[in-house]
């Protein structure tokens, strides 16, 4: 036989190629969760390591519950929520840098972002941060910038796509270039290109900071949504619809030609709407489908076909949502690549569901676990504004520990942390009020002023005045510049307001974080050296 006879080359060989779901036991489960009966086609379910937070059915405005991630088991009906808008909540995501921060976009046509205090919601939050108002319909879909700070884009039912810079409650372009409702949206690794799907059965390929398309073309031929995942950095992406006899398809482009697909199939013949995940640290995407309960597995690789099938997890209870949890997150002692949670459409249960890779050894695997992007981020909002573009802050998957920035050498950025300085004007005026102040006689016995300055020089040594003391011989010391401190020392002219104290305990709070958070990752690392230590002992 010649080799152009040949055309068996037998089973692809692929360590991804026995992945399965493993669902999580009962009393790992979120039970007693009103879950949102909206029919909108997003995934009502956001995780993060610290919190999920899952959109309720409530009559009258939207809310969301926020559980800490560790409050597993049956929540109480009357839990916390966050109340804010005056209609149903249509997307929520979490801040992919501030794990105690959230946006939610609503029927109510505005964005809002609140701020999740570590222990959670003791009651219901209807303060936010931020509220953003330029949509004149409502709006369906928001995405955080995956390397920018503060960058959020949102996409409304009024066809258009607006970039908002969260720290200063702006937008900074509005890219109106689609006649029809917009189905998805996605950014590609650096977030330099945004990937759309629309109505109008075309997918487009933005310069989301001059609004330019770059490359159109037809996507799916059915009249139901289509979806649309960038594949990282390697110049495609891929999109799930439907054919024109109502078939469930996927496709993978190139950016640069949309003309044509590289590659499609048919997946089945279902009713449900097809969500695309991507994993870009193991290349495996992820299509599950709206109302039904299967997972599909499918890897990513740069030669012809592009995408190889791998397997799926099949469940008879279909699904409202999925919220995908982000691989630092992830448990890599047991082989965890990927972690959904699970709305169940038929009863109040949040399920999540581990994508493990079967492996004898509870050590960690570096070939599972490549250096992925850590919650810190490589541009400012003005810098990516400017026209900057850089690659994610990767982080070690091992030790928690970012590569291409130090964790002391940065300068935690804040969110709003704009301090006010003290009306010095106003003080002066206050000194010369007083001054000019006529002094009036005491003319009482000297007993009585005996026990006056008795009381004074008693008031000068309560804990306030000795805080005070303190804090201002602190301030005085050469080289240091505490701004709170000073803040704090005004309180005896009475300038400090509410907001002040609220940007104080903020500032603090964010400090004590950074401690623990820096302890924990010490412990870890003496523990990994421990059992290398003990490992070595045996040899």
């Amino acid at each position: 036989m010649t080799n152009n006879q040949i055309w068996f080359k037998g089973v692809r060989s692929s360590k991804f190629r026995h992945v399965y779901g493993e669902p999580a036991k009962r009393d790992k489960c979120y039970e007693n969760i009103q879950i949102t009966k909206n029919a909108h086609d997003s995934q009502f379910c956001a995780v993060n390591p610290k919190f999920l937070a899952v959109v309720t059915e409530v009559a009258g405005g939207g809310a969301f519950i926020v559980v800490p991630i560790n409050c597993t088991g049956r929540l109480d009906f009357n839990a916390s929520r966050v109340t804010g808008h005056s209609g149903p909540i249509l997307d929520i995501k979490w801040n992919p840098f501030n794990d105690n921060v959230i946006a939610s976009c609503s029927d109510d046509c505005t964005i809002k972002l609140w701020h999740i205090p570590d222990d959670g919601l003791a009651m219901h939050l209807n303060d936010w941060l931020v509220e953003l108002q330029g949509h004149k319909r409502r709006v369906a879909y928001i995405e955080w910038h995956p390397v920018a700070e503060n960058i959020l884009f949102s996409a409304g039912f009024d066809h258009l796509i607006i970039l908002w810079d969260i720290e200063r409650g702006e937008a900074i372009n509005v890219i109106d270039c689609h006649p029809d409702a917009i189905h998805s949206m996605s950014l590609n690794r650096d977030g330099s290109l945004l990937a759309t799907t629309c109505k109008d059965k075309r997918l487009r390929v933005i310069e989301p900071r001059s609004g330019i398309v770059k490359s159109e073309g037809i996507c799916h031929e059915g009249s139901k949504a289509s979806k649309v995942v960038y594949l990282g950095s390697t110049g495609r992406l891929l999109t799930t619809g439907f054919s024109r006899h109502s078939d469930r398809r996927y496709a993978v482009w190139d950016e640069n030609n949309l003309s044509s697909p590289l590659f499609g199939d048919t997946i089945d013949s279902s009713s449900g709407i097809v969500f695309p995940f991507y994993d870009p640290d193991t290349n495996i995407v992820f299509l599950a489908g709206k109302g039904d309960g299967n997972i599909r597995f499918y890897e990513i690789c740069d030669e012809s076909p592009y995408i190889h099938y791998l397997s799926q997890v099949i469940s008879g209870n279909p699904q409202r949502g999925l919220g995908f949890m982000p691989k630092r997150g992830l448990n890599t002692l047991q082989c965890e690549i990927y972690r959904f949670y699970k709305l169940h459409a038929t009863k109040g249960l949040c399920e999540p569901i581990s994508m493990v890779v079967p492996r004898k050894s509870d050590q960690f695997h570096e070939d599972l676990y490549p250096d992925t992007a850590a919650a810190k981020p490589s541009l400012s909002a003005q810098e990516w504004i400017k026209g900057a573009n850089a690659p994610p802050v990767l982080m070690s998957m091992r030790t928690g520990q970012s590569l291409a920035l130090d964790i002391q050498a940065i300068k935690q950025r804040k969110f709003v942390t704009k301090t006010k300085e003290a009306p010095v004007i106003d003080n002066n005026k206050r000194k010369f009020q007083f001054l000019s102040t006529e002094t009036v006689p005491d003319y009482r016995p000297k007993d009585v002023q005996d026990e006056k300055s008795k009381k004074t020089t008693t008031n000068q040594t309560t804990k306030f005045q000795q805080l005070q003391q303190r804090w201002s011989s602190t301030i005085e010391e050469p080289g240091k510049d505490i701004p709170l401190f000073k803040e704090i020392n005004s309180i005896g002219d009475n300038i400090l307001t509410e907001h002040d104290l609220r940007l104080a305990y903020q500032i603090q709070s964010d400090e004590v974080k950074k401690l623990k958070k820096q302890l924990s990752n010490s412990e870890h690392r003496v523990r990994e050296l421990e059992e290398q230590i003990r490992k070595l002992t045996k040899l």
